[in-house]
Protein backbone atom coordinates (compact mmCIF):
# COMPACT_ATOMS: atom_id res chain seq x y z
CA UNK A 1 0.00 0.00 0.00
CA UNK A 2 1.62 3.64 -0.52
CA UNK A 3 -0.62 6.51 -1.43
CA UNK A 4 1.36 9.24 -2.31
CA UNK A 5 2.12 12.38 -0.32
CA UNK A 6 1.54 9.90 2.55
CA UNK A 7 5.66 9.18 3.48
CA UNK A 8 4.06 5.74 5.07
CA UNK A 9 4.56 2.68 2.31
CA UNK A 10 6.30 -0.05 5.10
CA UNK A 11 3.89 -3.12 6.01
CA UNK A 12 4.04 -2.68 9.97
CA UNK A 13 1.41 -6.32 10.50
CA UNK A 14 3.74 -7.00 13.18
CA UNK A 15 3.16 -3.77 15.15
CA UNK A 16 -0.15 -5.37 16.05
CA UNK A 17 -1.03 -8.38 18.44
CA UNK A 18 -3.07 -11.63 17.40
CA UNK A 19 -5.65 -11.69 19.72
CA UNK A 20 -4.94 -13.87 23.17
CA UNK A 21 -7.54 -16.92 23.82
CA UNK A 22 -10.68 -15.46 25.26
CA UNK A 23 -10.07 -11.66 23.13
CA UNK A 24 -11.99 -10.26 21.20
CA UNK A 25 -9.67 -6.70 20.37
CA UNK A 26 -7.06 -6.37 18.65
CA UNK A 27 -3.98 -4.45 20.34
CA UNK A 28 -1.85 -2.08 18.53
CA UNK A 29 2.06 -2.03 19.71
CA UNK A 30 4.36 0.92 19.28
CA UNK A 31 8.48 -0.36 18.19
CA UNK A 32 9.08 -0.63 22.10
CA UNK A 33 6.44 -2.74 23.14
CA UNK A 34 3.61 0.21 23.92
CA UNK A 35 0.30 -0.69 24.25
CA UNK A 36 -1.65 2.34 22.23
CA UNK A 37 -5.18 2.60 22.65
CA UNK A 38 -5.79 6.02 23.83
CA UNK A 39 -6.40 8.92 21.24
CA UNK A 40 -6.60 12.38 21.59
CA UNK A 41 -8.52 14.11 19.24
CA UNK A 42 -8.30 17.79 18.57
CA UNK A 43 -11.87 18.69 16.90
CA UNK A 44 -10.52 22.34 16.00
CA UNK A 45 -7.57 24.59 16.26
CA UNK A 46 -10.13 27.59 17.48
CA UNK A 47 -11.23 28.83 20.92
CA UNK A 48 -12.87 31.44 22.71
CA UNK A 49 -9.99 32.33 24.61
CA UNK A 50 -6.22 33.71 23.81
CA UNK A 51 -4.55 32.10 27.02
CA UNK A 52 -1.24 33.40 27.36
CA UNK A 53 0.68 30.12 27.41
CA UNK A 54 -1.16 28.22 24.57
CA UNK A 55 -1.02 31.63 21.52
CA UNK A 56 -0.77 34.97 20.57
CA UNK A 57 -3.87 37.03 21.19
CA UNK A 58 -4.23 37.95 17.58
CA UNK A 59 -4.26 34.26 16.49
CA UNK A 60 -4.54 33.34 13.11
CA UNK A 61 -6.89 29.72 12.35
CA UNK A 62 -7.01 27.31 9.73
CA UNK A 63 -9.53 28.14 6.85
CA UNK A 64 -12.61 25.59 7.74
CA UNK A 65 -11.70 23.37 4.21
CA UNK A 66 -8.45 22.29 5.73
CA UNK A 67 -10.02 21.14 9.03
CA UNK A 68 -11.29 17.82 8.77
CA UNK A 69 -15.58 17.74 8.96
CA UNK A 70 -17.62 16.16 11.16
CA UNK A 71 -18.28 12.85 9.10
CA UNK A 72 -14.07 13.08 8.35
CA UNK A 73 -13.53 12.54 12.22
CA UNK A 74 -16.11 9.77 12.23
CA UNK A 75 -14.15 7.73 9.41
CA UNK A 76 -10.64 8.00 11.19
CA UNK A 77 -12.14 7.10 14.31
CA UNK A 78 -13.55 4.05 12.81
CA UNK A 79 -9.94 3.06 11.73
CA UNK A 80 -8.91 3.85 14.86
CA UNK A 81 -11.41 1.50 16.88
CA UNK A 82 -10.47 -1.38 14.20
CA UNK A 83 -6.87 -0.92 15.82
CA UNK A 84 -8.00 -1.69 19.63
CA UNK A 85 -8.32 1.99 20.42
CA UNK A 86 -10.84 2.07 23.38
CA UNK A 87 -10.18 5.29 24.94
CA UNK A 88 -10.95 8.88 23.48
CA UNK A 89 -10.08 12.41 24.30
CA UNK A 90 -11.98 15.64 22.86
CA UNK A 91 -9.82 18.44 22.82
CA UNK A 92 -8.86 21.60 20.57
CA UNK A 93 -8.29 24.31 20.62
CA UNK A 94 -11.72 24.18 22.53
CA UNK A 95 -13.91 21.53 21.65
CA UNK A 96 -17.23 22.89 22.39
CA UNK A 97 -17.23 25.86 19.56
CA UNK A 98 -17.33 22.67 17.21
CA UNK A 99 -20.75 22.67 15.79
CA UNK A 100 -20.62 18.86 15.50
CA UNK A 101 -19.82 17.97 19.55
CA UNK A 102 -22.72 15.99 20.66
CA UNK A 103 -23.04 13.80 17.61
CA UNK A 104 -19.35 12.86 17.27
CA UNK A 105 -19.38 11.93 20.75
CA UNK A 106 -22.82 9.86 20.29
CA UNK A 107 -20.84 8.15 17.04
CA UNK A 108 -17.49 7.33 19.46
CA UNK A 109 -20.17 5.94 22.10
CA UNK A 110 -21.27 3.58 19.23
CA UNK A 111 -17.82 2.36 18.03
CA UNK A 112 -16.81 -1.00 18.92
CA UNK A 113 -14.86 -1.51 22.20
CA UNK A 114 -15.07 2.05 23.24
CA UNK A 115 -14.50 2.08 26.82
CA UNK A 116 -14.35 5.95 27.58
CA UNK A 117 -14.90 9.12 26.73
CA UNK A 118 -13.51 12.03 27.86
CA UNK A 119 -12.99 15.51 27.08
CA UNK A 120 -10.90 18.80 27.68
CA UNK A 121 -12.28 22.12 28.31
CA UNK A 122 -12.21 25.41 29.51
CA UNK A 123 -15.57 25.08 30.44
CA UNK A 124 -17.11 28.31 29.29
CA UNK A 125 -20.10 26.46 27.14
CA UNK A 126 -20.68 23.78 29.29
CA UNK A 127 -23.58 25.26 31.48
CA UNK A 128 -25.80 24.38 28.24
CA UNK A 129 -23.77 21.74 26.86
CA UNK A 130 -23.05 19.42 30.04
CA UNK A 131 -26.16 17.37 30.01
CA UNK A 132 -26.65 16.45 25.71
CA UNK A 133 -22.71 15.43 25.91
CA UNK A 134 -23.64 13.14 28.94
CA UNK A 135 -26.92 11.94 27.06
CA UNK A 136 -24.71 11.14 24.48
CA UNK A 137 -22.45 8.95 25.98
CA UNK A 138 -19.49 11.30 27.71
CA UNK A 139 -18.05 9.62 30.39
CA UNK A 140 -16.46 13.00 32.01
CA UNK A 141 -14.63 16.20 31.41
CA UNK A 142 -11.62 17.72 32.44
CA UNK A 143 -12.01 21.81 33.21
CA UNK A 144 -9.33 24.52 33.16
CA UNK A 145 -9.02 26.71 35.77
CA UNK A 146 -5.74 28.52 35.89
CA UNK A 147 -7.02 30.51 38.74
CA UNK A 148 -9.39 31.48 40.89
CA UNK A 149 -9.44 35.06 41.39
CA UNK A 150 -11.21 36.92 38.68
CA UNK A 151 -8.62 39.68 37.24
CA UNK A 152 -5.45 37.27 36.92
CA UNK A 153 -8.23 34.65 35.08
CA UNK A 154 -8.69 37.85 32.90
CA UNK A 155 -4.82 38.09 32.50
CA UNK A 156 -3.69 34.40 31.50
CA UNK A 157 -7.09 34.30 29.41
CA UNK A 158 -7.25 37.58 27.94
CA UNK A 159 -11.17 37.04 27.66
CA UNK A 160 -12.31 35.08 29.82
CA UNK A 161 -14.61 35.34 33.20
CA UNK A 162 -13.98 33.00 36.34
CA UNK A 163 -17.49 33.11 36.99
CA UNK A 164 -18.22 31.33 33.66
CA UNK A 165 -16.05 28.38 34.42
CA UNK A 166 -17.24 27.88 37.95
CA UNK A 167 -20.70 27.56 36.16
CA UNK A 168 -19.61 25.10 33.53
CA UNK A 169 -18.03 22.70 36.56
CA UNK A 170 -21.42 22.77 38.53
CA UNK A 171 -23.50 22.08 35.51
CA UNK A 172 -20.31 19.17 34.57
CA UNK A 173 -21.27 17.82 38.35
CA UNK A 174 -24.85 18.30 37.89
CA UNK A 175 -24.99 15.90 34.89
CA UNK A 176 -22.70 13.32 36.10
CA UNK A 177 -19.77 13.96 34.13
CA UNK A 178 -17.54 12.35 36.94
CA UNK A 179 -15.03 12.57 38.65
CA UNK A 180 -14.94 16.06 37.71
CA UNK A 181 -11.08 16.80 36.92
CA UNK A 182 -9.39 19.75 37.17
CA UNK A 183 -6.66 21.33 35.24
CA UNK A 184 -4.33 23.84 35.95
CA UNK A 185 -1.07 25.06 34.12
CA UNK A 186 1.18 27.02 36.25
CA UNK A 187 3.44 30.23 35.04
CA UNK A 188 5.59 32.33 37.00
CA UNK A 189 4.62 35.65 37.42
CA UNK A 190 0.72 34.63 36.64
CA UNK A 191 -0.29 31.94 38.78
CA UNK A 192 2.03 30.62 41.16
CA UNK A 193 0.44 31.79 44.45
CA UNK A 194 -2.87 30.47 43.12
CA UNK A 195 -1.21 26.90 43.63
CA UNK A 196 -2.58 26.60 47.13
CA UNK A 197 -5.89 27.73 46.95
CA UNK A 198 -6.49 25.69 43.79
CA UNK A 199 -5.47 22.70 45.86
CA UNK A 200 -7.84 23.86 48.73
CA UNK A 201 -10.84 22.46 46.26
CA UNK A 202 -10.35 19.40 46.94
CA UNK A 203 -11.01 19.34 50.71
CA UNK A 204 -14.72 19.58 50.97
CA UNK A 205 -15.16 18.43 47.01
CA UNK A 206 -14.49 14.73 45.28
CA UNK A 207 -12.76 16.35 42.99
CA UNK A 208 -9.45 16.11 41.23
CA UNK A 209 -6.91 19.02 40.51
CA UNK A 210 -3.99 18.13 38.50
CA UNK A 211 -1.07 21.39 37.87
CA UNK A 212 1.03 20.80 34.87
CA UNK A 213 4.20 22.16 34.01
CA UNK A 214 4.03 24.60 31.00
CA UNK A 215 5.78 22.99 27.82
CA UNK A 216 7.34 24.81 25.04
CA UNK A 217 6.02 24.62 21.82
CA UNK A 218 6.32 27.09 18.31
CA UNK A 219 6.12 30.94 18.19
CA UNK A 220 5.20 31.49 22.12
CA UNK A 221 8.58 29.44 23.47
CA UNK A 222 10.66 31.69 24.76
CA UNK A 223 7.69 33.21 26.80
CA UNK A 224 7.06 28.80 28.34
CA UNK A 225 10.57 28.42 29.05
CA UNK A 226 11.12 31.52 31.20
CA UNK A 227 7.53 30.91 32.62
CA UNK A 228 7.82 27.27 34.00
CA UNK A 229 7.20 26.46 37.62
CA UNK A 230 8.64 22.91 38.79
CA UNK A 231 6.31 20.00 40.44
CA UNK A 232 8.89 20.29 43.14
CA UNK A 233 8.31 23.98 43.98
CA UNK A 234 4.55 23.42 43.68
CA UNK A 235 4.37 20.98 46.26
CA UNK A 236 6.24 22.87 48.64
CA UNK A 237 3.98 25.60 47.90
CA UNK A 238 0.60 23.33 48.82
CA UNK A 239 2.07 21.78 51.67
CA UNK A 240 3.55 25.17 52.92
CA UNK A 241 -0.59 26.10 53.35
CA UNK A 242 -2.05 23.17 53.66
CA UNK A 243 -0.58 20.03 54.99
CA UNK A 244 1.73 17.23 53.66
CA UNK A 245 0.44 15.46 50.55
CA UNK A 246 0.18 11.61 50.87
CA UNK A 247 0.85 9.73 47.61
CA UNK A 248 -2.43 7.74 46.13
CA UNK A 249 -1.98 4.35 44.96
CA UNK A 250 1.61 3.97 46.29
CA UNK A 251 2.65 7.00 43.90
CA UNK A 252 2.47 5.14 40.99
CA UNK A 253 1.36 7.92 37.50
CA UNK A 254 -2.46 7.97 36.98
CA UNK A 255 -2.42 8.33 33.09
CA UNK A 256 0.37 11.11 33.52
CA UNK A 257 -0.22 12.44 36.83
CA UNK A 258 1.09 11.12 40.15
CA UNK A 259 -1.43 11.86 42.81
CA UNK A 260 -1.43 12.69 46.15
CA UNK A 261 -4.27 13.70 48.76
CA UNK A 262 -4.53 16.37 51.56
CA UNK A 263 -5.13 15.63 55.15
CA UNK A 264 -8.82 14.76 55.61
CA UNK A 265 -9.31 16.03 51.58
CA UNK A 266 -12.35 14.34 49.48
CA UNK A 267 -10.55 14.69 46.40
CA UNK A 268 -6.72 14.40 45.22
CA UNK A 269 -4.38 16.53 44.21
CA UNK A 270 -1.98 15.36 40.57
CA UNK A 271 1.16 16.72 39.03
CA UNK A 272 1.65 16.67 35.44
CA UNK A 273 5.57 17.38 34.97
CA UNK A 274 6.43 16.69 31.38
CA UNK A 275 9.65 19.18 32.02
CA UNK A 276 10.74 17.92 35.33
CA UNK A 277 9.81 14.05 35.44
CA UNK A 278 9.13 12.92 31.80
CA UNK A 279 6.71 9.58 31.31
CA UNK A 280 7.01 8.79 28.22
CA UNK A 281 8.33 5.03 29.26
CA UNK A 282 4.10 4.91 30.26
CA UNK A 283 2.86 6.40 27.10
CA UNK A 284 0.15 5.09 25.61
CA UNK A 285 -1.29 7.71 23.39
CA UNK A 286 -1.05 9.43 19.99
CA UNK A 287 -3.36 12.47 18.79
CA UNK A 288 -5.40 13.05 15.77
CA UNK A 289 -4.92 17.38 14.99
CA UNK A 290 -7.97 18.99 14.18
CA UNK A 291 -6.36 19.52 10.19
CA UNK A 292 -5.79 15.79 9.79
CA UNK A 293 -2.92 14.34 10.63
CA UNK A 294 -1.37 11.93 13.30
CA UNK A 295 0.76 13.13 16.06
CA UNK A 296 3.18 10.95 17.41
CA UNK A 297 4.38 12.39 20.52
CA UNK A 298 3.10 15.77 21.30
CA UNK A 299 6.55 17.40 22.31
CA UNK A 300 7.87 16.41 18.82
CA UNK A 301 6.83 17.87 15.29
CA UNK A 302 7.10 14.26 13.51
CA UNK A 303 3.38 13.41 11.55
CA UNK A 304 1.49 11.43 9.25
CA UNK A 305 -0.95 12.84 7.11
CA UNK A 306 -4.18 10.93 7.24
CA UNK A 307 -6.42 13.85 5.29
CA UNK A 308 -4.77 13.66 2.14
CA UNK A 309 -5.66 9.75 1.62
CA UNK A 310 -8.85 10.38 3.28
CA UNK A 311 -10.07 12.46 0.81
CA UNK A 312 -8.77 10.22 -1.64
CA UNK A 313 -10.99 7.84 -0.88
CA UNK A 314 -9.04 5.40 1.66
CA UNK A 315 -11.44 2.85 3.07
CA UNK A 316 -11.55 2.08 6.51
CA UNK A 317 -8.76 -0.53 6.54
CA UNK A 318 -6.66 1.97 4.33
CA UNK A 319 -6.40 4.07 7.16
CA UNK A 320 -6.13 1.84 9.69
CA UNK A 321 -2.87 0.98 8.22
CA UNK A 322 -1.20 3.49 8.35
CA UNK A 323 -2.10 4.69 10.97
CA UNK A 324 -0.81 1.56 12.70
CA UNK A 325 2.18 1.84 10.34
CA UNK A 326 2.55 5.65 12.20
CA UNK A 327 2.61 3.96 15.37
CA UNK A 328 4.92 1.69 14.91
CA UNK A 329 7.65 4.62 14.14
CA UNK A 330 6.50 6.63 17.61
CA UNK A 331 9.33 7.92 19.16
CA UNK A 332 10.64 7.03 22.87
CA UNK A 333 10.10 10.01 23.64
CA UNK A 334 10.68 13.93 23.45
CA UNK A 335 13.98 15.72 23.78
CA UNK A 336 13.33 18.94 25.94
CA UNK A 337 16.35 18.23 28.17
CA UNK A 338 18.25 18.70 24.93
CA UNK A 339 16.78 22.10 23.88
CA UNK A 340 15.04 20.36 21.52
CA UNK A 341 11.86 22.05 21.19
CA UNK A 342 8.75 21.39 18.62
CA UNK A 343 8.23 24.13 16.32
CA UNK A 344 5.22 23.68 13.99
CA UNK A 345 2.80 24.32 16.11
CA UNK A 346 1.30 26.01 18.99
CA UNK A 347 -0.54 24.20 21.42
CA UNK A 348 -3.98 25.04 20.37
CA UNK A 349 -2.98 23.68 17.17
CA UNK A 350 -2.21 19.94 18.76
CA UNK A 351 -5.02 19.41 21.63
CA UNK A 352 -2.28 18.69 24.46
Amino acid sequence: MDFEGTGVTQSVASGTDAPQAGATRPRTLDAFGRHINYLRVSLTDKCNLRCVYCMPEHMVFRPGDELLSGDEFIRVLQAASMLGFDKYRLTGGEPTVHPGLVDIVAALRALPGTREIAMTTNGLRLARLAQPLKAAGMDRVNISIDTLDAERYHRITRWGKVEDVLAGIAAAEAAGLTPIKLNAVVLRGYNEDDVAPLAALTLARPWHFRFIEVMPFGDVADFQQASIVTTAEMMARIQAALGALAPVNDGKLDGEARMYRLPNAQGQVGFISPVSAPFCASCNRVRLTADGTLRLCLLKDGEIDLKTPLRRGARAEDLAELIRAGIWRKPWGHDLKDGVIPLNRVMSEIGG
